[in-house]
């Protein structure tokens, strides 16, 4: 199976809330060298040749985020993705927005704690023992970042742009008249031990050194605010900078914005190969040949799949896939009046009008696709130790999907290095919606030339390559 059969049937089968088999476990040729897609085509205009302004591959959130603010910068722009709008991770994250979660992943003891749980399937970090070289690459230069120096580094770069999108978010949601059940109350922290909520008041001082305030609140308060929750909490800690939104219907409207202001999306065209030069770029897709003056690297943690073929190879060691799962319900009895993070189990909990879900754990199996059933029993597991009412009467999905987990933490956005006309948008980790906005921004101000409002050395893909 080729690359771009590879990606497009992973991606028709993510849509309906799980992944095949076989599109897993089918390998690219061009893995070992001899793919078609060496085969490069020069980047000159053909007769039979679609033509565009600016070609965004990925019609996830970091993608049709950063259509609509090119849109707005006068560019016209094509957007193509191998399966459909929002068929990836943006699909079934549980939609909180949160500069509170601006601390990175590689943080002191992090790889203590997962070589702890490897045997432990249901654990919220979990690396199931397997030979994969790629992985262990990934994971040496992941290991090499968990200290306090580059833990600060990258909450500081992290806080920057999770504030800067936060602040957008709720501006394009007015200007845009985004319906996507977006809500502005916060976020809460929740305890069940007095020493977990005493290790992560340990972070506060950074966060509101970085504009992220919070306020702490004692278990009997906090009870009597949220009838939610079962008696015995500790404590809770309230984010009243973050905010929530359903994101399926996010990144639904984005699609629709996009359209409504002059912007194409083609779905079912899966990107094969891309060759750049100093006058723009040319692609092969399942739908025929495709030449614009720039492209933009927005595909997510497929992103690897495709290093050789887009001239990237690198790429392959930089980003790793991050399986995430969900699970969503009717509305149960009593439900939260905020997000919750229940943190001693890692649990998201998020409210819309429309429904209510379970989601978070990490999960380093490769392009795996089962559904876990221990760690889909995690997620009620763990909510029903905080919640009264844990889940709704009628279960309407069990998800799982794939994050792009760069090594440091940080998205990919910027110019690709080598390349005049091709641009990235990926790697963003569990902060793709959260940053999208801020990632739009950013990456168009910088294909115009002007300076961004978040100093963007940080997130340049050059630091990998």
């Amino acid at each position: 199976m080729a690359l771009g059969d590879l990606w497009q049937a992973a991606c028709d089968a993510g849509r309906r809330g799980r992944l095949t088999r076989d599109a897993a476990s089918a390998q690219c040729p061009d893995n070992g060298g001899s793919c078609r897609h060496r085969n490069r085509i020069a980047v000159t205009q053909q007769p039979s040749e679609k033509s565009t302004d600016v070609l965004v591959i990925g019609a996830g959130v970091s993608g049709l985020a950063t259509a609509l603010a090119l849109i707005e910068d006068g560019r016209e722009v094509l957007v193509i993705d191998a399966g459909r709008i929002g068929g990836g991770a943006s699909h079934g994250n549980c939609g909180t927005i949160t500069p509170s979660h601006a601390p990175p992943l590689a943080a002191p003891g992090t790889i203590t704690k997962a070589l702890g749980w490897m045997l432990k399937a249901d654990a919220p970090l979990y690396v199931p023992p397997r030979f994969d070289p790629g992985l262990w690459r990934w994971m040496l230069g992941f290991a090499a970042r968990c200290n306090m120096q580059d833990w600060m580094a990258s909450t500081r770069v992290k806080a920057a742009m999770l504030n800067d999108s936060r602040v957008r978010l709720a501006g394009w949601v007015a200007r845009y008249g985004l319906q996507c059940e977006f809500t502005e109350v916060g976020e809460d922290y929740v305890f069940r031990t007095q020493r977990g909520m005493d290790h992560e008041m340990r972070e506060l001082p950074l966060l509101r050194e970085f504009g992220i305030e919070a306020e702490l609140i004692d278990g009997p308060a906090y009870e009597a605010q949220e009838p939610a929750v079962k008696p015995g909490v500790a404590g809770a800690i309230r984010f009243h900078c973050d905010a929530a939104l359903r994101p399926d219907r996010y990144v639904a409207e984005l699609a629709r914005v996009v359209r409504e202001r002059g912007g194409r999306i083609i779905e079912q065209c899966a990107l094969q190969s891309l060759e750049s030069d100093a006058g723009g770029v040319r692609a092969q897709t399942a739908q025929g040949a495709l030449r614009a003056a720039d492209a933009v690297i927005a595909t997510g943690a497929w992103s690897p799949l495709i290093a050789r073929s887009i001239g990237l190879p690198w790429l392959r060691k930089a980003i790793q896939p991050g399986k995430g799962y969900s699970m969503t319900y009717s509305l149960p009895a009593v439900v939260p009046r905020r997000a919750l993070t229940l943190r001693e189990r890692s649990v998201c909990v998020t409210t819309w009008g429309s429904g209510f879900r379970l989601g978070s754990t990490m999960e380093f199996s490769g392009y795996n696709t089962d559904l876990n059933e221990r760690r889909l029993g995690a997620l009620e597991r763990g909510a029903a130790e905080y919640l009264h009412h844990p889940f709704g009467a009628e279960k309407r999905e069990r998800w799982c999907g794939w994050r792009p987990m760069s090594r440091d933490d940080i998205p990919l956005i910027g110019r690709a290095p080598g390349h005049q006309h091709l641009w990235m948008a990926t790697g963003h980790g569990m902060m793709g919606v959260g940053m999208s906005t801020g990632t739009a921004q950013m990456l168009a101000d910088l294909m115009a030339g002007r300076t961004p409002e978040v100093a963007p050395e940080a997130f340049s893909p050059a630091r990998f390559a």
